[in-house]
């Protein structure tokens, strides 16, 4: 049968459609068969690589749009249109946003979706992440930025320069608030000189950002499913820059040092001493995100809940596990006829791991 004639008239073509299968009876013309050449091919991949570049395209896939939106929006602010025309905070919030959750979607399989080096930081200090690959992490993600900046300038640069020429002629510095430089890195405003206020309104935005991001991703959180958690992690970046915006905030070292590299290379390293605020934008993120994991960790965490969905398990194994429900009072009998799953005993190390949500109704994990 010919390519063209290979389709029943119920049948559906390959493509989005593969999504489908699950939900309806219709045929999908299955892929093509996977060929030994393409396995050895994925094999010798190096998983450093894979992850790193994940993690670089990762952040480029929020960076990228988001600065795209604020240039947009800064580009047109003298536009006999009106620059509701062409963006606003709403806007800007939603771009990054969406570049979140699509980012988390295309990348999060491979690399594990941090995007963010205070998020890698936090994962090797409460979730056993290597610190062996945090720099390398860190890196990719800078890049990513980086890149998103310079692609952002390329496609943005005749508007950028007639703009650049327009702020030339009256005098106003390119390195200033709502300046082309800070299209693409934070640049507080000309009445935002208190550098304690500018790290305290960084440092709890991180924080809110931060714990919400702990709380999508914690397993025992009945409250966000895993196609609905990438969604929720980029709303509460937009709720942020909602919020606060227009007050200053990086919210990302990646984000924020990846572009203001960009920035330094078209309008000098002022970018970097104005104000002597960009190590607010850089820094902060890391303290505060820290402190919200660490809020989080020793005040909401339920970790029984992750061990009864499976998700961890104790450090010791069941035995350590007796040990904490005896301990607890939950068991009575001694831990040698519970381990042996001898007399009542037993009985009372199933209740107690049964109403901790170790195991359900059926005794089953």
């Amino acid at each position: 049968m010919s390519d063209m004639h290979r389709l029943r008239t119920n049948d559906l073509e390959l493509g989005a459609t593969d999504a489908v299968q699950r939900h309806i009876s219709r045929t999908v013309v299955p892929p093509a068969q996977v060929s030994q050449r393409k396995l050895d091919f994925e094999h010798a991949r190096p998983r450093w690589l894979r992850e790193c570049m994940a993690e670089a395209t990762g952040v480029f896939f929020y960076v990228f749009p988001g600065i795209a939106s604020v240039a947009s929006f800064t580009i047109n602010l003298a536009s006999p249109q009106g620059v509701t025309a062409f963006g606003s905070l709403f806007q800007i919030g939603w771009a990054f946003a969406i570049g979140i959750a699509f980012a988390i979607i295309t990348c999060a399989p491979t690399s594990g979706g941090h995007f963010n080096p205070a998020i890698t930081i936090c994962f090797a200090i409460w979730q056993g992440f290597p610190w062996k690959k945090v720099p390398y992490y860190i890196v990719s993600q800078i890049f990513g930025a980086f890149i998103a900046g310079l692609l952002m300038m390329g496609m943005y640069w005749p508007e950028i320069q007639a703009y650049t020429e327009a702020l030339n002629a009256q005098g106003v510095p390119l390195v200033s608030n709502g300046g082309p430089a800070s299209i693409l890195c934070t640049i507080p405003g000309a009445t935002q000189t208190n550098l304690g206020y500018l790290f305290l309104t960084e440092f709890f935005v991180d924080s809110f950002i931060g714990i919400v991001i702990w709380a999508a991703l914690d397993p025992a959180n009945p409250f966000v499913s895993a196609a609905s958690a990438p969604f929720v992690i980029g709303l509460a970046y937009a709720n942020m820059v909602w919020g606060f915006a227009g007050i200053s905030i990086s919210t990302n070292l990646a984000r924020d040092l990846g572009t203001r590299m960009v920035a330094a290379i078209f309008y000098g390293p002022t970018v970097f001493s104005y104000d002597n605020y960009s190590w607010i934008a850089i820094l902060v993120n890391v303290p505060a995100t820290i402190f919200a994991t660490a809020y989080y960790e020793f005040l909401m965490r339920d970790s029984i809940q992750r061990i009864g969905a499976g998700h961890a398990v104790h450090k010791e194994g069941d035995e350590g596990l007796v040990r904490h429900f005896t301990n607890r009072g939950l068991m009575e009998g001694g831990t040698t006829n519970m381990l042996q799953g001898n007399g009542s005993g037993s009985d009372e190390y199933e209740t107690g791991k049964r109403e901790h949500g170790y195991l359900d109704s059926q005794g089953t994990r």
